[in-house]
């Protein structure tokens, strides 16, 4: 491999670990929203 394709290769590795990170912040956010939703719900 050239050093021009590993430095593409390493760029669409970091986008998709960047991408798979916001997904995953935005589950806990999800649920933290939902826990919430049925703690206050109960009341």
């Amino acid at each position: 491999m050239t050093p021009e394709e590993e430095k593409q290769v390493r760029s669409r590795q970091k986008s998709r670990a960047i991408v798979t990170g916001l997904l995953l912040g935005a589950l806990v956010i999800l649920f933290y929203a939902i826990t919430i939703a049925k703690i206050g719900g109960g009341h």
